[in-house]
């Protein structure tokens, strides 16, 4: 279900699907993005402090936006990103990992600059298969209203 601004309030939550990540993924990534030795070797990752293959946190990223973009909170426009605030990478990603995302509401007002738009805060945090999180991050993002104020 495509929202408006209106059809979300303080503290309201929402979820993703979840996401698998596979070695294939990191390496694809990190080959291109973050060319760091342990998100590139399985050998280089166990001698590492990982103590085996990680995704890059850019990666991790990377995931929790399209978990973000295509969850349970969709935006009629899309949301258009303004600011991250606190990213935080509290535990690695590795091969095999379930990730799923949960979008919570923490603050939403309209915009004193833009007619026709609203500016929401929100918290993502994404969790492996166990409850681990494995990222957190705030944001403002500015989404589209039902009319013109």
């Amino acid at each position: 279900m495509l929202r408006y601004f209106e059809d979300v309030a303080v503290g309201d939550r929402f979820g993703s699907r979840s996401y698998v990540v596979t070695e294939e993924a990191i390496k694809a990534f990190a080959s291109e993005f973050d060319v760091q030795r342990f998100h590139l070797d399985a050998t280089a990752g166990a001698t590492s402090d990982f103590g085996g293959l990680v995704a890059s946190g850019w990666h991790t990223a990377a995931i929790a936006m399209r978990l973000f973009t295509t969850g349970e909170l969709q935006f009629v426009g899309g949301a258009i990103g303004l600011a991250v605030d606190e990213l935080r990478w509290p535990a690695a990603v590795h091969p095999g990992d379930t990730l799923q995302l949960t979008t919570e509401i923490l603050e939403a007002r309209r915009s004193r600059s833009k007619n026709g738009r609203g500016i929401i805060r929100i918290r993502n945090v994404m969790t492996n298969q166990v409850g681990a999180v494995v990222l957190s991050y705030s944001a403002l993002a500015m989404v589209q209203t039902r009319g013109v104020a």
